[in-house]
């Protein structure tokens, strides 16, 4: 499997906090390994849209999908630029000073022009990756799309080349007389994700069990 090193271009750059900035790819992908929701950006009417969406990755393709009557997909079918977010939110950082509270965080940006893929086989593929993302074991487990899902499904593959990953850990960055004055609590907060207990289908026949790949998921990243 390829590794392409990300390659900051002018839009992907990051300027603000410089320090936060990761330049190992390996963290843009175990960020984008981890996450389940990606915002997908695009200009559509000369306003931007952007949209909440699932998403997987393989390797160095990023593979969105949704509905084939979706103009925003539609768009950017098309050629359109588009710019794909992610981002983890780790914990909150109570400082000495309201300025200087903050969160601790991992987030990617993605810029590019994404491909339609269009043939079945190569839609099956991209969708596999989507499914075994959000819902692993799911592609064995669950009936596959029928030829009438897939004319329905618009995928698109999206090169990780052009992306900057940002990332805030640790403890807050007070001034130096706010931590003199010690007169508030200063440290962070973490937040944990864990998933719950699966609620059956009510329309599941009594008794039926819950499959391991759904029971014994591991612990979100």
């Amino acid at each position: 499997m390829s590794r392409v090193p990300l390659s900051p271009t002018p839009r992907s750059t990051i300027n603000r906090n410089r320090k936060r900035a990761a330049t190992d790819r390996a963290a843009l992908d175990a960020l984008l390994d981890a996450a389940l929701v990606c915002h997908l950006g695009i200009v559509v009417d000369g306003s931007p849209v952007v949209l909440p969406t699932g998403f997987g990755r393989d390797g160095d393709v990023l593979y969105l999908h949704g509905s084939t009557g979706a103009r925003s997909l539609r768009l950017a079918e098309r050629g359109a630029d588009v710019c794909v977010t992610v981002t983890m939110l780790d914990g909150v950082v109570y400082a000495r000073s309201v300025f200087h509270h903050s969160v601790n965080y991992r987030s990617a940006v993605v810029h590019g022009r994404a491909r339609a893929v269009t043939d079945e086989a190569g839609k099956r593929h991209g969708l596999r990756v989507l499914t075994e993302h959000l819902a692993p074991g799911s592609w064995g487990h669950a009936r596959r799309p029928d030829r009438r899902e897939l004319a329905a499904t618009a995928v698109l593959a999206l090169d990780l080349t052009e992306a900057s990953v940002k990332i805030r850990t640790g403890p807050p960055a007070d001034d130096e007389a706010d931590v003199a004055a010690g007169t508030a609590w200063a440290g962070v907060l973490p937040l944990r994700r864990s998933w719950g207990e699966p609620e059956p289908c009510r329309l599941l026949p009594a008794g039926t069990p819950v499959p391991d790949h759904v029971r014994g998921r591991p612990a979100l990243g």
